[in-house]
């Protein structure tokens, strides 16, 4: 049997079994190989001769590209001999910076066929976060845009420098794919479907991220869930709104639609905008939707009704939406938000399936190829307790060299589980919060604000946020002799600013002597309930400083570090 059947075949069987959830469940198979190319082996046979457009790309001017199926094919198959005539190698390392750009999902897929390894990276990293990753990969080329060509310092003779929309000194020109042949490739070693494609650098209970690798039978194949749980069918039109650099713009906008064989629709924004995003609903006949909450929360914000759309499946996932603002869309439009649930680590675990109707309120049920348990700290089943995946079936879309403890994969989340067999996420165990549906690590931010002279300890915490569900918030302890005041605030906000992301940047500040528990431990999850009671009390300390006392524009802020 061929892969290509056979990946076709658990495609299919999803599809077609789409509406009856306990059937899907309870039947889906895996398929199964050592080998496993997806762009060689699924991409280009489903490709060949199929002039349905493949990604649809709309700027905010209006100005609209679009590529079919095949002319993809056969463009990646030209970037794929550009590739290699540069020298690049099956398990050499590319490091992407590109926005909306089609030079994005052709480098992807070439990239692919050669069997390199893509390590995507989001537009608002700072230099020094970017120094970072460069100097922890082994990188044989770097393919970015002019926007961002200053931030790398080119140069050294095995690092391959390409621009892909233009020309400047010193840089390689995407525009010599054009040159290439683009009939075939021919492949010159067979890829195993565990060698890495995705390396991603995730905040973690580190001051560093931590990198995440996933295979290439891992990520193509688990995210088979994906597209189960968004409803996706051959024919659809998809708009996923989120950053590329992250995991779920790989799989929103790459690899779950195109395994149902629908397109991918981008609209390319400088600067998010609600109202623009529902323009382009209401234009295009749009079908199927998946953004994260904090953009859900703000096309909320408008008039709703006065938006016709074209939706059949409208997804989230990244933390819960609340009843209150999955109702106001079922009002609005009489479509009901699935939630789901997933992490960088892993593809999609959990979420409410298509034409689910028991599922309101929770992130839904395990979704077809995982099986999920709650365990208890000692290790035991219960229904309320950590979210565990076990692992001795050897499911796809797992983290590669995952470690499990008695045959689970642990995620350090913790959830209930309903009679129907639905999870309710409560809390994160490492203390890791999201801001903006941005994964945010206390720690990583803590160690740059320790590097302040005036700070002798410092702690961050979630501070509830009504628009990003929350933002970050430092708890401030001053060295002897320094006074908490509101402009001492400002510069260490400013301080970290300059040397984290926009969307890891310090909210909110408060001045306070730290407390530590009997074992001398921080007790973060003691003060961050205490955070959370100030904000439903509206409550301010003395010494606490917000962002908004500083003549920063807020709604700027946003616009920078959103999707």
């Amino acid at each position: 049997m061929s892969f290509r059947t056979e990946f076709e075949q658990a495609r299919d069987f999803l599809i077609l079994h789409r509406s009856d959830y306990a059937y899907t469940y309870g039947n889906f198979q895996w398929p199964q190989f050592e080998d496993f190319n997806w762009a060689l082996d699924y991409f280009d046979p489903m490709a060949d001769g199929n002039t349905n457009t493949a990604l649809w790309i709309v700027s905010e001017t209006g100005e609209e590209k679009k590529y079919s199926f095949q002319e993809l094919s056969r463009r990646s198959n030209q970037v794929a001999n550009f590739l290699r005539k540069q020298g690049v190698q099956k398990s050499d390392t590319i490091f992407l910076l590109i926005e909306s750009d089609p030079a994005l999902w052709e480098i992807m897929l070439g990239a692919m066929k050669v069997g390199a390894v893509l390590v995507p990276n989001n537009p608002l990293l700072s230099q020094q976060e970017l120094r970072d990753r460069l100097n922890r990969e082994k990188i044989r080329m770097i393919a970015t845009t002019k926007k961002h060509a200053s931030k790398f310092e080119i140069g050294a003779a095995t690092v391959i420098p390409l621009l892909v929309d233009g020309e400047m000194p010193g840089w390689t020109n995407y525009a010599d794919v054009a040159q290439e042949e683009s009939s075939d490739y021919e492949a010159s070693e067979k890829t195993k479907a565990t060698d890495p494609l995705f390396r991603y650098f995730i905040s973690a209970s580190t001051v560093k991220p931590k990198i995440i690798e996933h295979s290439y039978g891992g990520f193509p194949i688990g995210h088979l869930s994906t597209m189960y749980w968004i409803g996706l069918r051959p024919g659809d039109i998809h708009l996923g709104v989120n950053s590329t650099g992250w995991a779920m713009h790989d799989w929103n906008n790459f690899i779950a639609p195109w395994n149902a064989e629908a397109t991918i629709f981008i609209y390319k924004q400088e600067r998010f905008n609600a109202k623009t995003i529902l323009d382009a609903l209401s234009e295009y006949n749009i079908t199927t939707f998946c953004a994260p909450p904090t953009v859900w929360r703000l096309l909320a914000q408008e008039d709703l009704s006065s938006y016709k759309v074209h939706l059949r499946e409208a997804v989230s996932t990244g933390e819960p939406l609340g009843a209150e603002l999955i109702s106001k869309f079922l009002r609005a439009w009489k479509i009901f938000i699935r939630e789901g649930y997933g992490q960088t680590e892993t593809a999609t675990l959990i979420g409410i399936p298509p034409e689910e109707k028991n599922s309101f309120g929770t992130m839904g049920k395990a979704l077809p190829g995982y099986k999920i348990t709650l365990l208890d700290q000692n290790g035991e089943p219960t229904d309320a307790g950590e979210v565990c995946l076990k692992i001795s079936d050897h499911p796809w879309g797992l983290m590669s060299g995952a470690d499990g403890t008695e045959g689970y994969y642990h995620s350090n989340d913790l959830a209930f589980v309903d009679e129907n067999g639905n999870y309710t996420f409560t809390e994160r165990l490492d203390g890791i919060f999201k801001s903006s549906d941005y994964r945010i690590s206390p720690y990583e931010i803590e160690f740059v604000l320790k590097e302040f002279p005036a700070v002798r300890e410092a702690v961050v915490i979630p501070s509830p946020d009504a628009i990003r569900e929350y933002v970050p918030k430092a708890l401030i302890s001053l060295v002897k002799g320094t006074e908490p005041t509101k402009e001492l605030a400002l510069d260490i906000m400013n301080f970290a600013r300059l040397r984290l992301s926009p969307f890891k940047r310090i909210r909110r500040l408060e001045f306070m002597e730290i407390p530590l528990s009997t074992s001398g431990e921080i007790p973060r999850a003691e003060l961050a309930n205490i955070e959370k009671n100030k904000r439903i009390n509206d409550e301010k300390g003395a010494y606490e400083f917000w962002e908004e006392d500083s003549k920063i524009s807020l709604s700027d802020a946003w616009a920078q570090e959103l999707p």
